[in-house]
């Protein structure tokens, strides 16, 4: 069974926010259990089946296979090494927004720390990237992306990286174009309804999946701490 690793953001712990998103998603990626929808928001599940399968995070090193070689433990001491000598990253508030086809939600503001953050945890955990294989080459639609695009994907597995770099937590599959609009309507409301709070980023985590199975929560590393 093929394993694979990601390296996002999730929200802290018995947060507004983390509770949003494992409702609206209807999945919690720390404990693995299924988690009930928003009241009145029941008919989600039939928009964000493939979203649920990754549950409520935003993408900073996109899923991987490990290289020959390389070892689980190699990865949490490079995970490790980044949230060491990082200092927390005030993202501010959230909104509900339309990327492309699909809704998310996304910094009002986003700060420069942001990207750069990105962008060292895709630079830092390539060493331990298997290539890509055609299959998963072909999932990201290369003939689709611009030259640009493709020499991102080619380098670093991935095309939304470095200046390509967007950060967004995935609240939607995509959403036909009439669909959208209630979508979105519906959504900001039940966002704006949450609580929200401005983000602030003191941690990254590492998740895990096994097959197609849901990714699931194996280290949260907290900025600025030795872990022992």
């Amino acid at each position: 069974m093929t394993r694979r690793y990601a390296l996002y953001w999730l929200p802290n712990p018995g947060s507004r926010l983390e509770a949003f998103g494992r409702s609206v998603l209807g999945y919690d990626p720390v404990s693995g259990e299924a988690v009930a929808h928003p009241a009145g928001l029941g008919d989600l599940a039939a928009v964000n089946t493939g979203a649920r399968v990754y549950g409520f995070h935003a993408t900073l090193k996109a899923p991987l296979r490990l290289a020959p070689g390389a070892t689980e433990a190699d990865l949490v001491v490079a995970a490790r090494g980044v949230a060491v000598a990082h200092p927390p990253v005030a993202v501010g508030p959230l909104r509900v927004a339309a990327l492309g086809r699909f809704l998310a939600l996304v910094p009002e503001s986003p700060p420069p720390e942001l990207g750069l953050l990105a962008a060292e945890c895709v630079a830092v955990l390539d060493a331990l990237r298997a290539p890509l294989t055609e299959a998963e080459r072909a999932k990201r639609r290369p003939e689709r992306l611009d030259p640009r695009g493709r020499a991102l994907l080619d380098r670093w597995g991935y095309p939304h990286v470095f200046e390509a770099f967007r950060f967004h937590m995935t609240l939607t599959d995509a959403l036909p174009e009439p669909d959208r609009d209630g979508w979105h309507r519906r959504l900001a409301e039940a966002y704006a309804a949450s609580g929200p709070e401005p983000v602030m980023i003191d941690a990254i985590c590492l998740l895990t999946q096994d097959g197609s199975g849901p990714f699931r929560l194996l280290a949260r590393l907290p900025f600025g701490e030795s872990h022992g």
